[in-house]
């Protein structure tokens, strides 16, 4: 089958979450052909995944403006700009109109498992930037397609592919002959089956970020309740606790993200939580009622635990990609002048500065990571950001020069989102961002506990 001319081929993107679809809306804005591929059957299928969760976002932060451009003449109402979405309202009063109104230009269980130039692997140099992208499909009933494409645009995510409990970025050792009692998300723990699950038992939550900070809300929040005396949080932190651990509190310019720190710092304060630090697990065995006992690098055994929820962060999936050339940082796997921007070994969420197509090039011309997928093992991501990064790609695949190197984003300033500094280990108290003076707090150091005073 001969590939046609580049000039008569549609942007395929990948992925039809909030990113993705923010793209095909700025694709039809600037009269570009474009064709959405996502492996779910709804728009947001991963957003859908976590439907319970509340968004630190305002809704007037996570409605792209082409996209509310297009769904204006079809009645749609935009929901109050200051309230707070969950992942389930972002998808259903939001993202699955705007996919509605794209039509049949979003092509749904099409889960892309190829990416290459056509004719050409990795290893061809000749005429390669003249040949178009050739996209391999495989539908859920089981078809194969091939399409060509003139770019493509990557807004997959990482929701699939989230970091394990291994300290050592590896599962650990007996990590997968646990996973009936591992959870890898934030549980729903409204949901009665759920709430079962977690209600009287003792957990361990590994993580320090948002995600981590609302498991353990919820299951001091779970604590409270009548029915489930005896529930219990550990909540196993790689590194120490700072001024920074808990995030910006109430100088965090995302207030609600700064309540979720707030919520899990009152999970500890209030005996809810004990935390474990420096604790990098290297095995996860089991005792002879069948917990799970998390071993420690160091050798430290911690007390068994009923269930276990890992938050570890996210991963991309670069695995359909191998035929392109790619050029990502060896630590973020992110593309290489945007992890100069988001090295969370360096900056947090207030030094990011808006970015668009420029910092988002490969040596394979015309391909895109954008969305959270950019921004590869980095957690400071934000969907304004996303919107950004699109706006400008879109501009630059029309010519106009101009509008894609121009900034059109301003984000709010904070020092929460992973902090500066050596990501892995505590802050000297001088140097503490975001929220003070923490209360004290219940630590276990070598099984035992301790206080720790606040800064």
């Amino acid at each position: 089958m001969n590939a046609p001319a580049i000039t008569d081929l549609p942007v395929v993107v990948i992925g039809a979450g909030p990113t993705g679809l923010a793209a095909a809306a700025h694709l039809e804005g600037r009269g570009l052909d474009f064709l959405v591929l996502e492996a779910g059957p709804h728009a947001g299928t991963a957003t859908r995944d976590w439907a319970h969760v509340r968004l630190f976002s305002t809704w007037g932060e996570v409605v792209d403006p082409a996209a509310e451009k297009l769904l204006a003449p079809t009645g749609w109402v935009k929901p109050d700009p200051a309230s707070y979405p969950t992942g389930g309202d972002w998808a259903e009063l939001y993202l699955q109109p705007l996919a509605d109104v794209l039509g049949d230009r979003v092509r749904y269980r099409a889960r892309v498992t190829g990416v290459s130039r056509s004719g050409r692997d990795r290893i061809v140099d000749a005429d390669r930037d003249a040949q178009p992208f050739v996209v391999h499909i495989e539908y859920a009933d089981g078809r194969e397609e091939r399409v060509f494409a003139r770019a493509v645009i990557d807004a997959s995510g990482t929701w699939s592919t989230p970091g394990p409990a291994g300290g050592s970025g590896l599962p650990a050792l007996g990590e997968k002959a646990a996973v009936d009692r591992i959870a890898y998300r934030v549980p729903d723990f409204k949901d009665p089956a759920t709430r079962a699950r977690y209600a009287g038992k003792r957990t361990a939550v590994i993580g320090s970020g948002a995600s981590a900070f609302t498991a353990l809300a919820g299951l001091a929040d779970l604590a409270t309740s009548d029915d489930a005396a005896g529930t219990k949080a550990l909540w196993i932190l790689r590194r120490g606790i700072s001024g920074s651990t808990f995030g910006g509190g109430e100088a965090d310019q995302l207030p609600a993200r700064g309540a979720l720190g707030l919520a899990a710092k009152a999970a500890v304060d209030h005996g809810y939580a004990d935390a474990v630090t420096g604790f990098r697990t290297d095995a996860i065995e089991r005792d002879t009622a069948g917990r799970l006992v998390l071993v420690g690098e160091d050798g430290r055994r911690l007390d068994p635990v009923d269930e276990l929820i890992v938050l570890t962060g996210l991963r991309p999936d670069l695995t359909f990609l191998n035929e392109l050339r790619l050029g990502l940082d060896e630590r973020l796997q992110a593309p290489t002048e945007l992890a100069l921007l988001i090295d969370p070994n360096q900056h947090s969420c207030g030094t990011v500065h808006p970015h668009g197509q420029a910092a988002l090039v490969h040596p394979e011309k015309d391909v895109y990571l954008v969305g959270m997928k950019s921004y590869g093992r980095a957690p400071t991501f934000l969907a304004m950001t996303g919107y950004e990064q699109v706006r400008s790609v879109a501009a630059h695949l029309a010519g106009d020069r101009e509008a894609a190197e121009r900034v059109e984003l301003t984000l709010p300033e904070t020092g929460v989102c992973g902090g500066a500094g050596l990501f892995d280990q505590p802050e000297p108290a001088e140097q503490s961002g975001g929220g003070c003076c923490a209360a004290p707090t219940t630590l276990i150091i070598g099984g035992a506990p301790a206080s720790s005073g606040g800064c």
